[in-house]
């Protein structure tokens, strides 16, 4: 039977979804920050480098601001990339869990092809030392993706294109893992006929295994 991932992550709001006392937060000033945050991180030598203090003064708030929405900088910084993404990275149901998987997948690819990957790579990267900052990532981007994914993948289940013995934490990891590792190691080019091979490969080997 598939495992179970993790179905619980704080809300998007640094503050497990309950406001702080205080004047009620602008939600123009939150995606002001949201919008610095990513632009910073971009033009600073990495999430060390990256100062609250930058960010309020580029987002033309105060620093408590910043704070009255997330309780400290690597939640910030996962959060934006989280929301700049969020929209773009949902799963399609077209009735195929190939086709869902492989187009989620390249949709993935091309936020890391573009500016916004040299975020992920900060993130995870500053990641190695922080484990404050890698968990944030995971919880706020990493868990609510791969809960999306676990679903699209047992719709499949549910329609008989994958057998029901099918470990899905490990098909996950099979498609996804890859990914990361291109991004990171840059040994090879990493683009949308690598989405479709990957799915083809560890898709079409559940099915094969199951005959």
């Amino acid at each position: 039977m598939p495992q179970n991932v993790a179905t619980s992550a704080p809300a998007h709001d640094g503050n497990n979804g309950k406001r702080p006392p205080g004047r009620p937060r602008s939600e123009t000033s939150r995606r002001a920050i949201l919008h610095s945050t990513l632009k910073l991180l971009r033009k600073e030598g990495g999430f060390p480098d990256l100062s609250i203090e930058a960010i309020a003064a580029d987002a033309k708030v105060s620093k408590a601001t910043v704070y009255r929405w997330w309780p400290n900088k690597a939640v910030l910084v996962a959060d934006a990339f989280a929301e700049s993404s969020e929209d773009e990275l949902q799963f399609p149901d077209t009735g195929s869990v190939h086709t869902d998987m492989s187009l989620q997948m390249r949709k993935l690819i091309r936020v890391f092809r573009s500016e916004r990957g040299k975020v992920v790579a900060a993130l995870l990267a500053g990641g190695q030392s922080d484990p404050e900052l890698i968990e944030a990532f995971r919880e706020r981007f990493l868990w609510p993706r791969r809960r999306q994914a676990y679903q699209t993948l047992q719709r499949g289940v549910d329609r008989g294109e994958l057998p029901r013995s099918t470990n899905l934490d490990l098909i996950l990891d099979s498609l996804y893992g890859p990914i990361y590792m291109r991004f990171l190691i840059r040994h090879a080019e990493l683009n949308d006929e690598f989405a479709d091979q990957l799915c083809t490969l560890v898709l079409h080997g559940c099915e094969q295994r199951d005959r």
